[in-house]
């Protein structure tokens, strides 16, 4: 598979990743290790993990699980720790009574890894003041701890001021920003002010939700929302169903899948480097890993709809 340099930094990633918090905790753990092997024969190297966990079955799972169940599966499906670009999150709950550093030591223990190749930082809260995290960030690559970092779902205007920071204490700038992107969710990631942000840190955009939590394949259209509800507001639901059913019937036309086409349309975006998803069975990796293979004309009817 494709690769391509992560901003500014030395990284260089695979056109698509695979994302396993929220995934792997709700299916069998032979599916999960399933899953992460198809996306290794695929040719991915870039695997996103998170702290947090999906806490919605009938108990909660103990914090950190996603990490310690995502080493374990990492290591059966027999990747290769120098050749994967691992990404975390940090939350910043914890400030100020934790550092970032003691953060990411429990996240690479439980993980069992010496370093991540990216560290994102969700936004700030607001007593922590940006040029303080972006130190924080600094003080993670210095140790070696994390290779390069990047952002969460941050605004332009204090991503530009992190990118501004970096560059006046000396620390690499972001190189990646992970974002929300699709049919249905373009204007954060295509505004003037969200280019300019990027370009002035060179980052690349990790697009993430490009199927719209899954309304734009039709997974809830019996009427249950699932994850879109936190992903798509009420104003926005029924036109995301509309361009979803028309999605599905260019897929339909064109011999391709929904899901393959919703991610096309993100790669066509030239600030895109990567796109974000997860899946619960090897068969979703061969389906969406058929994007990268999409005709040029069917690209363009998916940027149409």
């Amino acid at each position: 598979m494709e690769r391509r340099q992560l901003g500014s930094s030395e990284v260089q990633v695979s056109r698509l990743s695979l994302g396993s918090w929220r995934t792997f905790e709700r299916i069998p753990r032979e599916d999960a290790l399933a899953v992460m092997t198809a996306a290794r024969e695929h040719g991915f190297n870039f695997l996103d993990d998170a702290r947090y966990n999906d806490e919605t079955g009938t108990a909660p799972l103990p914090t950190g699980y996603s990490e310690v169940l995502f080493g374990e599966l990492f290591r059966a499906a027999g990747w290769e720790r120098e050749d994967t670009v691992v990404s975390n999150k940090l939350w910043w709950e914890f400030w100020p009574e934790q550092s970032a550093a003691a953060e990411l030591d429990g996240s690479l223990a439980r993980m069992g890894f010496e370093y991540v190749d990216l560290i994102y930082t969700n936004p700030p809260p607001d007593d922590l003041h940006v040029a303080d995290m972006v130190a924080a960030m600094g003080g993670l690559i210095e140790s070696g701890k994390a290779r390069t970092w990047g952002i969460v779902n941050w605004e332009a205007g204090p991503f530009l001021e992190a990118t501004r920071a970096a560059e006046a204490q000396g620390v690499p700038p972001p190189c990646a920003a992970q974002l929300p992107y699709s049919l249905v969710r373009r204007e954060w990631v295509e505004s003037d002010e969200m280019t300019a942000a990027l370009n002035a840190s060179s980052a690349g955009v990790i697009a993430s939700f490009v199927m719209a939590g899954g309304v734009l394949t039709g997974k809830y259209d019996t009427g249950e929302t699932g994850r879109a509800a936190g992903e798509i507001d009420d104003r926005r639901y029924a036109a995301a169903r509309e361009t979803g059913a028309r999605l599905r019937t260019l897929a339909a036309h064109t011999g391709t899948t929904p899901g393959a086409l919703a991610i096309a349309f993100a790669l066509a975006n030239p600030a895109v480097t990567s796109v974000l998803f997860g899946a619960t069975s090897p068969a979703q990796i061969e389906q969406n890993v058929a994007a990268l293979e999409l005709e040029p004309t069917t690209v363009r009817q998916a940027l149409e709809l």
